[in-house]
């Protein structure tokens, strides 16, 4: 008997944990029902560049993926055959709810890691190099000037505001899709995804302020984009996860835990050729010109406001903040003995609180930047966590699926490491309330309030 595995929990962890086979199969699935040579049906229908941007009324967002009608319209408006695969059959890659395709399904999501925390690592070629040709030429990719932060002001109307948030950060994915495209760098795919990642954020924030029958193609094809990305990177953060806890290890037991990362890796290959189709594609080069238009003109898209209603950032983002912050307190009571989806749920309700304040940090103050670091710890802390989680997860389940089919020395070697992760889990889940008092502690609250007090 493996150490730390016993017969009830693997049978449990094969009910609840898709086979890693079944997941292969259906996007080697989705790769032969599309490698006919044409390109992927367009998700989003375009309208006409000039018209939007000489329009006096504009495109209408929702409050992005907050509002769960409005997101169901999206949905509708964004699927594609390819995206009716990606619902029946789970991919990697975190949705805004946190739900992460790819792993089991109350495994949750493996999380991009922060910046603090990947510097000073090696960075990992992919395992397969690329031959997915050079893509579209470089110079017919939009060009959007931008400066080092986004710029949002006190008195900027909060569609402008939105804009000023939304072009940042597309200017950013822009300049990361060379570097996604080569595969060199993991690192280029990581920022891509952020940069899509902070839109749809901003569609959530921001989107109240446009006119929702007029903005839902952007954000639809922004959503699909942002979920191939994902299962990629969620890959990526696996594989560099289990690498690094085999680089101490001796060499028999580092070739033991091969079976299981060449699975990874196999899959990671998959969701590359589905990013790559993606973004070779007809559909994608159109979205993106129109989005760049979009994000460009001022006005387009904005919904039309009376002098009285609240229009401003300064009007409106003290509420917006004081809100997001009213659901991260809200898990105080039940902190001490929430499992890890609970603390994951709470992971997302400090995602939207830290965008909340970044988005207007400018408009903020100089308080800001250490209320942002101090949700900053407490999201990076619970997604370590999640992405420990995770890995155990898949590990268990990988154990069962190929139980007769790998050597015991194989299967010992990946019991312990999913034992290792499961301690990691134990470990982050008795230390969060460090990080849970720099948010719920008096000072924060109180730098909080002067930071809104000087809008």
């Amino acid at each position: 008997m493996l150490p730390g595995i016993d017969a009830d929990g693997a049978r449990g962890a094969a009910a609840a944990a898709p086979a890693i086979e079944e997941i292969v199969e259906a996007v080697l699935a989705e790769l032969d029902a599309t490698a006919t040579g044409a390109d992927e049906p367009d998700a989003i229908a375009t309208d006409d560049v000039a018209g939007a941007a000489g329009a006096d009324e504009g495109e209408a967002g929702s409050t992005g993926e907050a509002a769960a009608g409005a997101e169901a319209a999206a949905g509708a408006e964004a699927t594609t055959d390819a995206e009716a695969t990606r619902d029946a059959v789970p991919t990697v890659g975190e949705e805004e709810d946190g739900s992460t395709p790819g792993a089991p399904a109350s495994s949750g999501s493996v999380r991009d890691r922060s910046p603090d925390r990947t510097k000073g690592r090696q960075k990992t070629r992919p395992a397969t190099p690329p031959t997915d040709g050079a893509g579209p030429d470089e110079d017919a990719r939009p060009n959007l000037v931008v400066g080092k932060t986004p710029g949002v002001l006190a008195d900027d109307h909060v569609a402008e505001a939105g804009r000023k948030v939304l072009r940042f950060h597309l200017a950013r994915m822009i300049a990361k899709e060379a570097g996604t495209r080569d595969g060199i760098d993991p690192e280029d795919l990581h920022g891509m995804r952020v940069a899509t990642r902070r839109q749809r954020a901003a569609w959530r924030v921001f989107g109240e302020a446009f006119r929702p029958e007029r903005t839902k193609k952007h954000r639809g094809r922004l959503r699909e984009v942002a979920a191939r990305l994902g299962a990629v990177r969620d890959l990526d953060v696996l594989i560099e996860a289990a690498d690094a806890y085999r680089s101490d290890l001796p060499v028999a037991e580092q070739r033991a835990l091969e079976p299981l990362l060449e699975a990874w890796r196999l899959h990671r290959d998959d969701a590359r050729k589905l990013l790559m189709r993606e973004l070779d594609s007809d559909g994608y080069r159109r979205w993106l010109d129109d989005y760049a238009e979009f994000v460009r003109h001022e006005g387009v898209g904005a919904r039309p406001v009376v002098p009285t209603e609240p229009h401003r950032v300064r009007d409106t983002a003290a509420s917006r903040i004081q809100a997001a912050y009213e659901h991260v307190r809200s898990y105080e009571p039940v902190l001490r003995w929430a499992d890890v989806n609970t603390l994951h749920e709470l992971r997302i309700h400090g995602k939207w609180l830290r965008y909340s304040l970044e988005f207007v940090r400018e408009a903020l103050g100089p308080e800001a930047d250490g209320l942002i670091a101090r949700v900053t710890a407490l999201q990076d802390h619970l997604g370590l966590m999640k992405d420990a989680d995770v890995a155990a997860h898949l590990a268990r389940s990988f154990l069962v699926e190929h139980a007769g089919s790998i050597s015991d020395g194989e299967s010992g070697a990946i019991a312990r490491y999913l034992v290792s992760r499961e301690k990691e889990v134990a470990r982050l889940h008795r230390t969060v309330g460090r990080s849970w008092r720099g948010v719920a502690g008096i000072a924060f609250r109180r730098a909080l309030g002067r930071a809104i007090a000087g809008l």
